[in-house]
Parts: structure tokens; C-alpha cells; sequence
């Protein structure tokens, strides 16, 4: 029993922690460009130069974080039926 209850502890604390980390900071880097903004490109004599503006986060760097986007459309879904 106990090796069941302190699964479900690491489980509320994991859980617990990204919610914090959503409320704290709903943005997060973007994971295609690494929050550059564009993609590293290598010209012709191997050298890196800026390629084209990142499309996934519009040229940002920035996304928003998966907890923090199902919380806004929760928050909006509910907002738009008590009207």
C-alpha cells in the first residue's frame, strides 16, 4: 500500500509543479527554433547566418505552454456560458 500512495504523491506533485509553472510563466521557449525566432541556416562557406522567421511562434521565440493554452479555453468556454 504505501508504494501506491507514494506514486500518487510524485503524481499531485508533478502535477502541482507544472500548474505552477503555468500560472508563474505561461510562456515557454518555442522547441522549433529554439526561441531564436528563425532558423540557423549555413551559407555557402559554412558560416551560420539567419534563415527564415520561425512560422510556429510567428518570429517570437515564444509558445504558449500546453497547461496554460487548456486553462484559457476553459476559462473561455465558461465565461461564454454564463452570458
Amino acid at each position: 500500500m504505501p508504494l501506491i500512495s507514494l506514486a500518487i504523491a510524485c503524481l499531485l506533485a508533478v502535477t502541482l509543479g507544472y500548474v505552477g509553472m503555468c500560472a508563474a510563466s505561461p510562456f515557454g521557449t518555442c522547441r522549433k527554433c529554439n526561441g531564436f525566432g528563425f532558423a540557423m541556416d549555413i551559407d555557402r562557406k559554412g558560416r551560420p547566418k539567419r534563415g527564415k522567421s520561425c512560422r510556429r511562434c510567428k518570429a517570437t521565440g515564444k509558445r504558449i505552454r500546453v497547461g496554460r493554452w487548456l486553462f484559457n479555453r476553459a476559462q473561455r468556454i465558461y465565461r461564454e456560458g454564463t452570458h
